[in-house]
């Protein structure tokens, strides 16, 4: 091994799956080559990062970049450049809000060829399964799909309609037969359809929305995709899932062999339905925020480790298309993915905090607030390194992404955990700055992130001259 690297990150505090330790890393080629407790060697740069946690990359696999065809709703310029702000170094884009949608193998070449130009970060990318296209398939897995999206009700474009029962069925067991998997937008349509019905007979209004999509919409929808994945022995992953009886209905069909994770998002762990209400169209998404209940029994499923992965969601739109009397016809979609990861992180140390202090008063002692807080982390950042990296990187077979060790791709994020500050959403760099957690509290800040040892994000803005981004295709 020769002694040169590229880069060394000096001095931080390593957070893996297993835990947190003091650790140098050395980067040479884009891969990391050494992490040891001190590294003496020379390099060609060196980042100081004592006093930092040096956190995976985050890998976001549901995100709606919306190119080519709606760029004007968001792009693949702005919207890795906020994802690399958030701490991301790799997403996922979802096939429907493209147009023309990745539903064939020349859509798909399409996206990907402007991806290529125009994404900062690594990335990969969904197919679509819709009425008709089951024979297409094969080409998107052969193009490199990372796997196959379908919405079990109506995503609300007319180009990317919903699956019925058989159609689900007949597409869950081909791309078994592909080795691909199937993620899905499990909301049960005809229940959505009847709860709106009877919701629009009140008003048009938040309320009357969110009685529509109910969770035992979410619920039904989930029930009827474990069990048809267990017939076919699909791959399946539940996209989104906004409640802890998701989460265990999920965990029940694990248990039962079906090979299906649970995947949520930080806006079900972060807001509720009242915040619907209170802030309107920024907080309206589907399936929609739940009750204040819901939300920590969700994140104590998370704790629990019924969780596997954490993805944004990230789904923007024009601010046209967020503002309307009825609530039923605005554009639903939250724009998450670069406030959303450090809030997120900020709100899991908190947790760990608050449950850690109990601890320590009932064996009679109560510990510096530095070693509280110290405790808290190694509670807390270590699973939701998994949550966001790890567990990420092996559901969807990426090759040498989701972790901080030898041989991986030099992806991670240098955080600031004590650097308590507010959220403001002149700070988004989405093409359209709107989000639910302006002025919100946050303990957690994003000093850098480095995409297979390039620097992407510094000090509060885009590293110059940043390179373009790599796809990933999963590994066979």
């Amino acid at each position: 091994m020769s002694s040169r690297r590229d880069m060394l990150i000096r001095g931080g505090q390593l957070v893996t799956p297993a835990g947190v330790r003091r650790a140098d890393i050395g980067v040479a080629e884009g891969r990391i080559v050494q992490v040891a407790e001190a590294i003496s060697d020379n390099a060609g740069e060196t980042v100081d990062a004592t006093g930092l946690h040096v956190f995976p990359g985050i890998l976001d696999a549901h995100v709606h970049f919306n190119e080519p065809g709606r760029t004007e709703w968001e792009g693949l310029a702005t919207g890795s450049a906020a994802l690399a702000a958030g701490g991301g170094t790799w997403f996922c884009d979802m096939p429907l809000n493209s147009s023309p949608p990745v539903i064939d193998a020349a859509a798909f070449a399409e996206k990907r060829r402007i991806a290529e130009q125009k994404s900062l970060t690594d990335f990969s990318l969904w197919g679509g399964l819709v009425p008709g296209n089951i024979d297409k398939l094969e080409e998107l897995r052969d193009a490199g799909a990372i796997g196959i999206k379908a919405f079990m009700c109506d995503s609300g474009l007319e180009e990317f309609p919903a699956v019925d029962t058989a159609t689900l069925r007949a597409g869950m067991k081909r791309a078994a037969a592909l080795n691909m998997l199937i993620a899905l937008h499990a909301e049960d349509n005809d229940l959505a359809t009847t709860l709106a019905r009877v919701g629009r007979g009140y008003d048009r209004g938040a309320r009357a929305w969110l009685f529509s999509r109910r969770v035992e919409v979410e619920l039904s929808a989930i029930r009827i995709a474990v069990t048809l994945a267990g017939e076919t022995g699909c791959a399946l992953h539940i996209v989104h899932v906004s409640s802890p009886d998701g989460v265990e209905l999920i965990a029940s069909a694990k248990r039962g062999g079906v090979n299906v994770p649970a995947e949520t998002c930080p806006h079900y762990l972060l807001l509720d339905e009242d915040d619907v209400l209170r802030l309107g169209a920024v907080a309206k998404c589907a399936p929609p925020l739940r009750s204040e209940p819901m939300r920590r029994a969700l994140w104590q499923a998370v704790e629990s480790g019924a969780v596997d992965t954490i993805g944004s969601d990230h789904s923007p739109a024009p601010p046209e298309m967020k503002s309307s009397a009825d609530f039923f016809e605005i554009w639903g979609g939250i724009s998450g993915c670069q406030h959303g990861f450090p809030l997120l992180l900020s709100e899991a140390i908190t947790r760990a905090h608050e449950q850690v202090l109990p601890r320590s008063i009932a064996d009679g002692r109560r510990p510096a607030e530095s070693r509280m807080h110290g405790r808290a982390v190694m509670r807390a950042l270590p699973q939701c390194a998994a949550m966001l990296a790890g567990n990420v990187a092996r559901r969807f077979r990426l090759p040498h992404k989701g972790m901080i060790a030898e041989g991986f791709d030099a992806d991670f994020t240098l955080l600031n955990l004590q650097a308590n500050h507010f959220l403001d959403n002149r700070e988004l760099l989405y093409r359209h700055r709107q989000g639910p957690y302006h002025e919100r509290l946050c303990t957690v800040r994003v000093v850098q992130t480095f995409v297979r040892g390039k620097r992407i994000w510094s000090e509060g803005r885009i590293a110059p001259d940043p390179p373009r981004g790599r796809f990933i295709a999963p590994s066979s």
